[in-house]
């Protein structure tokens, strides 16, 4: 999930952060001590942890009593329902207590988790973005909780298959799903009313979109069919992934070892985004200050392709409806960037409690309330099935068709250490041909190029 607007995503530099990762790699575990009475995680499996007394987070004997702090970014109505959700579960489980603790924003996330192992003072649990898997995957005190997920009670398959696929580095889950999203289509209807253009549908293909867009777009008054972010950074891959994807092509091969994008479906996607931004000139190119959506709700702009994260950002005079993506050949798939809840080791006690209030905090009837108080799309499969998930729909009605665009993600971003390289020879790849800079085959044997340095290099 790694959505744009107010949760952009930052890919952080992997060399840098994998030094640091390094560095801090020789601390030695906390105390530990045997699972608390009652928990059901009580396999959580930690690194290097040895045996003594349950311990508070301070380190010290809590007699009996277990204390873990998740660290978190949450801020407005999402900051107060998971204190909310935090002081439920410390009244359910006096023992076993909560504390929450703001990190500073979750573009910071991951420094801030690595600074904490030099320090000593790291979370028990941390939000943190799915881009920052693998690099915290060799971290020594990562919890593994490939065994606590396969317990029949966690219910791991109810989470989205992507979620999953996120959440697993090198066949070890490493977090658990803490937010899910995805991109589809959304529209401004007054716009294509006064164009006479269609309203776009779920099956809506490549042609149809790129018709519309150049009927929608009106030099004289600076409209634009479509926006697209070419700022070159993971908000310019991101688009360009679903059209490769949709295409059947790959961003890398299998096994993670080479390109797999300077293919014909890269091509296609290249060449139908220099079509739309060159020939038919129907797209605002955003510079990545998200002035698509001040363009969006003035009229400028008649198509976005977005997450739920915007809806909020919608003026509410603004008529406007959300479809799937656009398809080619009938393949209407999207992309999705889960974010996740990632566990370390002070001790086995703690340990334990961290798995068992995760597992608690993303159980379908919690999450489920969690998603109706911010407008966070269900985490798992079966919130759907629940009868609250009604309220869900009636209070946040155009978020339906992004819960049912979660069956259209069928790939995930790879969970390699290099991904910020390769993300940025992508970026660049895309920015090219967009401007007009590079033929979209020269773009692509550039970037190849520097992908096969960047994924020489792991």
């Amino acid at each position: 999930m790694e959505s744009v607007g107010t949760r952009t995503r930052v890919i952080a530099s992997a060399t840098v952060l994998l030094v640091a990762l390094a560095a801090c790699s020789s601390k030695s575990s906390g105390p530990s001590g045997a699972a608390p009475s009652g928990a059901t995680a009580s396999g959580a499996t930690t690194s290097g942890a040895t045996t003594s007394g349950a311990t508070t987070s301070g380190g010290a004997p809590g007699n009996g009593t277990t204390a873990i702090t998740v660290s978190h970014g949450y801020t407005d109505v999402e900051a107060k329902e998971i204190q909310a959700q935090a002081d439920q579960w410390n009244k359910l489980n006096p023992t076993q207590k909560v504390s929450l603790v703001f990190n500073g924003g979750n573009d910071g996330a991951l420094q801030k988790t690595v600074a904490g192992f030099t320090a000593g003072n790291f979370p028990d649990v941390a939000y943190e973005y799915g881009s920052s898997a693998s690099q915290l995957a060799k971290q020594p005190k990562l919890v593994d909780l490939t065994s606590d997920v396969a317990a029949t009670s966690f219910d791991w398959n109810d989470f989205y298959p992507s979620e999953r696929t996120a959440a697993t580095v090198d066949g070890k889950v490493v977090g658990v799903p803490a937010l899910v999203d995805n991109l589809s289509l959304v529209y401004n209807k007054k716009l294509f009313a006064a164009a006479g253009v269609a309203e776009p549908t779920n099956d809506w293909s490549w042609q149809d979109f790129a018709a519309a867009a150049k009927k929608l777009t009106d030099a004289s008054k600076q409209q634009f069919g479509w926006a697209y972010v070419n700022d070159g950074s993971e908000d310019t891959v991101w688009r360009y992934l679903a059209l490769l994807w949709q295409a059947g092509g790959d961003l890398l091969t299998p096994d993670n070892k080479a390109p797999a994008f300077d293919s014909a479906a890269g091509l296609a996607a290249l060449q139908l985004l220099q079509q739309m931004g060159v020939t038919d000139k129907s797209v605002y190119l955003d510079s990545g200050n998200d002035n698509y959506l001040n363009l969006f709700n003035s009229g400028k702009i008649a198509m976005l392709w977005t997450g739920p994260w915007d809806l909020s950002s919608i003026n509410p005079d603004v008529s406007y409806g959300v479809t799937f993506l656009p398809g080619y050949n009938g393949d209407h798939e999207t992309i999705s960037g889960p974010d996740l809840y990632m566990l370390f080791d002070h001790s086995s006690a703690r340990a334990a409690t961290a798995v068992k209030f995760v597992q608690w905090l993303t159980s379908p009837t919690v999450n489920l309330q969690f998603a109706i108080a911010t407008g966070d799309l269900p985490l798992r499969q079966s919130e759907t099935t629940l009868p609250d998930y009604s309220k869900f729909l009636s209070t946040y009605p155009s978020d339906k068709v992004f819960v049912d665009n979660l069956n259209n993600v069928k790939h995930v971003r790879p969970n390699i250490t290099s991904y910020a390289q390769v993300s940025t020879a992508v970026g660049q790849m895309v920015q090219a041909v967009l401007l007009g800079q590079k033929q979209p085959q020269a773009a692509l044997d550039a970037a190849k190029s520097q992908v096969e340095s960047a994924l020489a290099g792991q």
